[in-house]
């Protein structure tokens, strides 16, 4: 964003997620997305946060809501972090790639410069789906040229300190990690919008 550029509304963020960015078993206050929020607000950025995430949500929940979403909000970014849910279910992973390329094309005919989050599954789904899985995200990224975000558990999901009993959803403690992990390709995409 130019300095000094006058806008007719606050920018915002638009984030479309599943338990990871609802803030799963915590606050929302606790997640990485009020982290974000926090953030951009201590710097001075006039930008709006919008968590449009439900857990358990999948990409045909997310194209549901999407469009009413973007009509809403009209963010100047979207963030898509779905696909966990599909992948845990076995969904095929032709129907994951064309759900988060749909997704991503309509943000971008609003608008929004888009972020995804690549998400990874549990590696007893065997060899082939689990890297065909981590592939598809990067596939959707380059057949639509949005940009593809580091995993946003990284370090993370492989420490069981830092996730929840469950084994899927990171702690509290954790948040501060997510965001870290994703924050320079949000600012950079935020600098450039």
């Amino acid at each position: 964003m130019l300095a000094g550029q006058v806008l007719a509304s606050e920018p915002k963020i638009l984030i479309l997620g599943d338990s990871i960015s609802a803030a799963y078993g915590m606050s929302l206050e606790q997640g990485w997305v009020a982290q974000l929020a926090i953030y951009l607000k201590e710097r001075d950025a006039q930008i709006q946060v919008v968590n449009a995430s439900i857990s358990g949500e999948t990409t045909a929940g997310g194209l549901r809501r999407l469009p009413l979403l973007l009509q809403e909000n009209q963010p100047n970014v979207v963030m898509i972090e779905l696909g966990a849910n599909d992948g845990l279910r076995g969904y095929p992973l032709k129907t994951v790639q064309d759900h988060l390329e749909r997704l991503v094309e309509l943000a971008q005919q609003a608008g929004a410069q888009v972020i995804l989050l690549p998400m990874e599954i549990p590696p007893n789904y065997g060899a082939r789906y689990t890297s065909g899985f981590r592939d598809t995200f990067r596939q959707v990224a380059f057949e639509t040229n949005c940009t593809l975000a580091p995993f946003i558990l990284d370090g993370v999901a492989t420490d069981p300190t830092l996730m929840q009993s469950d084994g899927i959803h990171p702690t509290v403690e954790a948040q501060p990690m997510l965001l870290n992990n994703i924050l320079p390709t949000v600012t950079h995409v935020l600098d450039r919008s």
